[in-house]
This record gives C-alpha cells, sequence and structure tokens, in this order.
C-alpha cells in the first residue's frame, strides 16, 4: 500500500472516490460516454444564469483585489462563451475513441495471438490556472478517453469552478455515468495542491496547464507522474536562402498575431548573409505590428533608437507579449546551437527554400514541432486535426507535442492462447 493510501484526508478520499468511478469508466462503450457528454453540453446551456452568477462573485473579487483586465476577461463567463464551451463538448462527442483500438497485433510462431490495445490511463488530476474554460475542457476530454478526472482550478476561479463541476456532475449521473467520474478537489489552499501532487497510487497523472511557475512547482515537488505541458520559447529562423516576403509574413504571424499564448514566437534569428536586406523590412514591419524588439548589436545597427539591447534573460524569455528577441547568426548550425541552449523543446521554424538546409534544420533541432516555411502558430490540437487537447506536451516520456485523445490513454497487451504453456 502506498503512503498516501494509508492515511486519510478531504483530498485523498476524493482521489479514493476516482478511482472507484475509473474503475467503472474503464470498460464503458463509447455511447455510454458520448451519452454523458451530451448531458454535459445541454446542461451548461440549461444552468447558464446559475454559472454566470457564480462567476460573478469571482469577478467582483478579482477586481476587488486590483486583479489586471486582462486577467479579469479570461475569467469572465458569458452566456455566449457558455455556450461556445458547450458547443466545444459537442464536437468531442464527435472525435473518434481511442479506447480498445488495437495499436499493434500478431500472431506469434507459437500460435499465441497478440495485441496491444488502447486503455484509459485511469485517474487524471489536472492543476490550472485563472481559465474556468478548462474546467469543462479538461472533464470532456478526460470523460471520453474513458478517465476519471480531478480538477484543481485557481482559487480565483473557485466559485465558478465548483457551480461547472456541480453542473457536470449531475449530468454525468443523470446519464449513468458515477458522478464521481468527475470532482473537484477540495481546499482553496496551496496545502491541497501539495495533497494531490502525493497521492501516487490514487491519482495515475498529474497535467499541469499554465505559467512557467506552476509547471514548475509540480514537475519538481510532485511524486504522482506528471505530463510537463506548454511553455513556449519558441524561435524563427530566417536562413540565407529565405524568401523575404514569405519570411516576413511568418515572423508577424508568428510573433503578433497572438502574442499570450505558448506557439507564439519569442525570439527571431536571421543568417548573416540574408541580414542586410532582411533586417530592415522586418524592423518596419514589427514596428507596425506593436512589437518591442530586443536586440544584439546588428539589429540595433540596422534600426537605431527602435531597438532595446538583448541580454541572456531576453534569449531566456517567453514573453507572452508584443515583444521579441532577435539576433544575426553566421550560419545555420549557429542558430541551431542557439536554439538547443535556450529553447523550452516547444515549436521551432525555419524559413528557406534550401532543401538541404531545411533538411538540416528538421534533423538537428529537437523540440515537439519543427515547421518548415510555415508559422511557429500551427502547434496546436485543433490545427494538427486531432480536435481538442489537453495542453502541449514539452516532454518526451509518454507523450510529446499537442496532446490529443489517444495521448489521455495508455495501452495493455492481450494474449489469446489455447492451453499455451511455456
Amino acid at each position: 500500500m502506498t503512503s498516501s493510501a494509508s492515511h486519510s484526508s478531504p483530498v485523498l478520499e476524493t482521489a479514493r472516490r476516482a478511482r472507484e468511478a475509473a474503475a467503472v469508466l474503464a470498460p464503458l462503450p463509447r455511447t455510454a460516454r458520448d451519452a454523458a457528454l451530451l448531458a454535459i453540453a445541454d446542461a451548461l446551456v440549461a444552468q447558464t444564469q446559475a454559472i454566470v452568477a457564480a462567476n460573478a462573485e469571482d469577478i467582483a473579487k478579482a477586481r476587488a483585489a486590483g486583479t489586471a483586465e486582462s486577467i479579469v476577461d479570461r475569467l469572465t463567463l458569458t452566456p455566449e462563451r457558455i455556450a461556445a464551451i458547450a458547443e466545444d463538448v459537442r464536437q468531442v462527442v464527435a472525435l473518434p475513441d481511442p479506447v480498445g483500438e488495437v495499436v499493434r497485433g500478431s500472431t506469434l510462431p507459437n500460435g499465441l495471438d497478440l495485441r496491444q490495445v488502447r486503455v484509459p490511463l485511469g485517474v487524471i488530476g489536472i492543476i490550472y490556472e485563472a481559465r474556468p474554460n478548462v474546467t469543462v475542457d479538461a472533464a470532456a476530454l478526460c470523460l471520453k478517453s474513458g478517465n476519471a478526472v480531478l480538477l484543481r482550478g485557481s482559487s480565483s476561479a473557485y466559485a465558478s469552478n465548483s457551480a461547472l463541476v456541480d453542473v457536470l456532475r449531475d449530468a454525468v449521473q443523470s446519464a449513468g455515468l458515477p458522478a464521481d467520474a468527475v470532482q473537484l478537489v477540495p481546499g482553496e489552499s496551496r496545502d491541497s495542491v501539495r495533497e494531490l501532487m502525493r497521492a501516487r497510487g490514487l491519482v495515475d497523472v498529474l497535467i499541469p496547464r499554465g505559467g512557467a511557475s506552476l509547471i514548475r512547482t509540480v514537475v519538481e515537488e510532485s511524486i504522482v507522474p506528471v505530463i510537463e505541458t506548454g511553455t513556449g520559447n519558441c524561435h524563427v529562423y530566417v536562413d540565407e536562402a529565405a524568401d523575404i516576403d514569405m519570411a516576413i509574413d511568418i515572423l508577424i504571424n508568428s510573433k503578433a498575431q497572438r502574442p499570450s499564448v505558448c506557439n507564439a514566437a519569442e525570439t527571431v534569428l536571421v543568417h548573416a548573409g540574408i541580414a542586410e536586406k532582411f533586417l530592415p523590412r522586418a524592423l518596419a514591419a514589427l514596428t507596425e505590428a506593436g512589437v518591442i524588439v530586443h536586440g544584439d548589436a546588428a539589429w540595433q545597427q540596422a534600426g537605431p533608437g527602435l531597438v532595446a539591447p538583448a541580454t541572456d534573460e531576453d534569449w531566456a524569455t517567453e514573453y507572452l507579449s508584443y515583444d521579441i528577441a532577435a539576433a544575426v547568426v553566421p550560419d545555420l548550425d549557429a542558430a541551431v546551437a542557439h536554439i538547443r541552449r535556450w529553447t523550452s523543446g516547444h515549436t521551432e521554424a525555419i524559413v528557406t527554400t534550401s532543401q538541404a538546409a531545411a533538411r538540416r534544420f528538421t534533423q538537428l533541432v529537437d523540440s515537439t514541432t519543427v515547421a518548415v516555411n510555415a508559422s511557429t502558430r500551427f502547434t496546436d490540437g485543433g490545427q494538427f486535426g486531432f480536435g481538442a487537447e489537453i495542453g502541449i506536451s514539452t516532454q518526451k516520456l509518454h507523450a510529446r507535442g499537442p496532446m490529443g485523445l489517444p495521448e489521455l490513454t495508455s495501452t495493455k497487451y492481450i494474449v489469446t492462447g489455447d492451453g499455451h504453456t511455456r
């Protein structure tokens, strides 16, 4: 018996109930899980007023605490946003069911039939920050893949998350599934998060979603296995053989289309052989887009008064704002060396007309996604055609890159014989 199971607390009791619910969910057919998801979508719409009222409590507290309006906006649930969340749940229903899929199978020389099939992970804990829409998104993806889910949102959204989870539990139960398949982790203090991170043996995996400090805390302190998501120090490398018009378009889209997300570019690297032509045009385009450039000596020389001096801190920073670090490099290998030193392993892009340069870049760069002549902004479960995603994993074990439904499963081997003995 693990240490987490040897004593009791509200958090551990919640985890135990989730484990029991997971055992009920695992063998259920797709139709049962999809029915529960459709019930959730309908219930969200039906209970909109109650959810908005609870959300108003969180908004009032946030404003009273002097929270930035951009954070308040992420916290806000309107009837329109709730309708959109419900529609997202309906789209999850339409996605292929990963559970039971045969990953590989064969008949062995001794006549044994061997199949490796997808099965749910079991109990998934999600630790996340301000946005209450994550509560529903995460629950829907976990249920679709046959998992029970423990939700630990931020205390700033506690009233909203409590109301949402009440709606989800009632809907799941009305569809004949155990209500404990979806639970809010009790408590608003960090102690409840710490207990969840130590519930090894009851919780199968934790997925943190949020800023770098939240992710780092969970990765460093949890004894439950963790899938690390999210931090995006992404690079765009403009090769000597780049089409300049294309490079400008990709750079501006990667940086400025939506700078606050993990797949936005944070550094641009330019081959010295194209810098003289590229830098003036890039500076003009970035300035027009409202982007502040933090550049090396070459960039500062190209834009006197326009470029802030770059330091090591700039190369390391995930800005999530209208800022970009910029450097000129002598060649492709120097660009790769810079990326290897500073990247978070999320997404890197090369702009080039040279197949040899593209091939070398994709071979040498070690990130979840390497884009050739395309924006970094495409690293996304929806854009990749996976449907919804639970997050973007920047680690290598179990899952890497956008995590769709298959990444919320494990596998088991089924061996069928006819009285075989070894």
